[in-house]
């Protein structure tokens, strides 16, 4: 079943599944930087365990910027890039308080602040976050171009297409010949 200008179902899902590979991809790296700066930071500094997560995810923030644009939504429109940061910023920043309200209330709302504990709950903080993320920023950030639109013979399921006619100049009439 086809709908007009949008392809089949089996070919958006196919796109969709090309996208959530893409986003998955960028986003794997992400989690790694995340992942990475939050414990270099936990095992190197002083840092109290929320605040190392929040600049760890902000490091991961702008890495996935990078990536996303120029990588996952690179067909994706790219005029308003001032419009796109400031959305991107906005909606990284709303994952950001997610991803760092699931470990704040794991640390201090029930006392689990070891290691592995900080490590477990920064990951499904990501990981809820990250559902938030893919939704808006496909939505908002990185909007997809508009289709090119089908004459209208054409959108119509069944209707025959027919040919243009050519438009050919009228004949200019010869001027009559001059009589003496």
């Amino acid at each position: 079943m086809s709908t007009p200008g949008n392809g089949s179902v089996l070919e958006r899902v196919r796109g969709l599944v090309r996208e959530v590979a893409k986003f998955g991809a960028v986003g794997g790296l992400g989690v790694l930087v995340n992942l990475g700066v939050f414990n270099l930071i936990r095992h190197t500094t002083d840092l109290q365990v929320v605040r190392a997560s929040v600049i760890a995810t902000v490091v991961a923030i702008a890495t996935n910027y990078l990536g996303f644009r120029y990588f996952a939504y690179r067909d994706r429109a790219k005029s308003g890039r001032t419009r796109e940061l400031v959305l991107f910023a906005a909606f990284s920043g709303i994952g950001l308080v997610i991803e760092n309200g699931v470990l704040y209330t794991a640390t201090y709302g029930f006392g689990w602040d070891g290691s592995v504990a900080s490590n477990v709950f920064k990951f499904i903080g990501i990981g809820t976050a990250t559902v938030f993320r893919f939704w808006s920023y496909r939505t908002w950030v990185f909007k997809a171009l508009p289709e090119a639109r089908p004459e209208a013979a054409e959108a119509l399921p069944g209707a025959a297409v027919l040919p243009r006619p050519e438009r050919r100049p009228e004949p200019v009439p010869e001027p009559e010949p001059a009589s003496n």
